[in-house]
């Protein structure tokens, strides 16, 4: 450790994300949309004026705004945007959650949330799974410093549908409840039009996953406006000008494309389900999932060794050395071509 580091960089854990390989494998570890963006995104690569880029950009993302506010049928002060949803959830952890009272959210979820617990210096109570690794909502109590949980969850799959979670909004109205949406799109129900009648509901979401733009860096948040207006102190008081002006012209077309952005996530959906049934043909434990991704385990096959395994034969997924985790493999579900070297692959290391 650094002399010139401060106290509180020495004490942090730092997140680790999915390994970006150099060589060529067929990823399946980061639960990258296996499809392009929609063909106006190239549109807009190839059309961009480059003079813009001399400017600042509008701090307000007001196009983007518009454009997320027009999808979601809400008001666009009621909508937020930053750099990726896990610059947004930063924020939010700093706007609503810094209290003297714990922040609650499930002991298996998106494990960036401790991070931000350590980094801001916020008590995490964790709340343990229910049964089928659901996220067990009636945990919740109204006494906390709020609540947060990835819906459908990462990295189990599953998701609550969006009466579960006005029914958790009923009994904690004091504190901020954030629902993060990440992969709502393969399957899940939004729980945006609860904004209305929950102003504590803080709804994130990405354009990284059904929008196939992780490599951009573009989420947004949705909310009353209190909600959205304590996002905003904390943004301008870091950085003004979050959204370049590619980023929100990209965002926009790829929301302008309904055709796509459904095609490629039905395709998706078909493929999990397709995958699921000849992992389970093979022995593997597949939980329930409404993500772009399946959780699985093998009785007879250590998870580690699997994970070599594949590697070695030209395939990652994501292996999480944690004691919950040790024995599961997060898979991402690929194109087609790809599930079935995948399974094939299995098909010789299970036996």
């Amino acid at each position: 450790m650094s002399k010139f580091w401060s106290p509180k960089v020495r004490e942090l854990t730092p997140y680790v994300p999915g390994e970006q390989p150099r060589e060529r494998l067929i990823k399946l570890n980061t639960n990258e949309n296996p499809y392009p963006p929609a063909p106006g995104v190239e549109a807009v690569l190839r059309d961009f004026p480059a003079d813009h880029l001399r400017r600042y950009p509008d701090p307000e993302s007001r196009a983007l705004r518009e454009a997320l506010a027009r999808e979601f049928g809400v008001e666009v002060e009621q909508v937020f945007v930053g750099n990726g949803s896990d610059e947004v959830l930063a924020l939010a952890f700093q706007a609503f959650f810094c209290h003297d009272r714990p922040l609650e959210m499930p002991a298996i979820t998106y494990s960036f949330y401790p991070v931000y617990c350590r980094l801001y210096d916020v008590e995490r109570r964790a709340l343990p799974l229910g049964g089928d690794w659901r996220v067990d909502l009636d945990a919740f109590t109204p006494g906390s410093a709020g609540a947060i949980f990835a819906n459908p969850n990462a990295p189990t799959g599953h998701g609550h549908g969006r009466e579960a979670i006005a029914g958790l909004l009923e009994r904690v109205t004091e504190s901020v409840v954030l629902v993060d949406e990440a992969y709502v799109d393969f399957g899940g129900e939004s729980a945006i039009p609860l904004v209305e009648r929950f102003p504590n509901l803080l709804v994130t979401g990405t354009f990284s996953k059904s929008r196939s733009l992780a490599g951009l860096r573009l989420g947004y948040a949705v909310g009353s406006r209190e909600l959205i207006e304590g996002l905003e102190r904390v943004k301008d008081s870091f950085n003004s000008y979050p959204i370049d002006s590619l980023a929100s012209a990209i965002g926009i077309a790829a929301l302008e494309d309904r055709e796509h952005f459904d095609a490629c996530r039905e395709a998706v959906i078909t493929t999990r389900e397709r995958t699921r049934t000849r992992l389970e043909s093979l022995g593997f434990r597949v939980l329930p999932s409404q993500s772009n991704f399946l959780l699985v385990s093998h009785p007879e096959h250590d998870a580690a060794q699997l994970f070599v395994g594949l590697r070695e034969r030209g395939i990652l997924v994501r292996h999480f050395n944690t004691e919950a985790l040790s024995d599961w493999l997060r898979i991402s579900i690929g194109t087609e071509d790809e599930m079935d070297s995948l399974i094939e692959i299995l098909e010789g290391l299970c036996r």
